[in-house]
């Protein structure tokens, strides 16, 4: 489960450049990353315990 959030962060960063690099999306790409910020967090918090 845990690669799983991972790999759903990363996706979730590259699409956010992505969108921020080409055509300005507005909120949901900025959305995206706050969320790929959330499972990567989680992730590191999960491995502390």
């Amino acid at each position: 489960m845990g690669n799983l959030l991972y790999l759903i962060a990363v996706i979730l960063v590259i699409a956010w450049a992505i969108g921020f690099l080409g055509y300005h999306a507005g909120g949901i790409i900025h959305l995206l990353l706050v969320i790929a910020v959330i499972a990567i967090l989680l992730k590191v918090i999960r491995r502390a315990d």
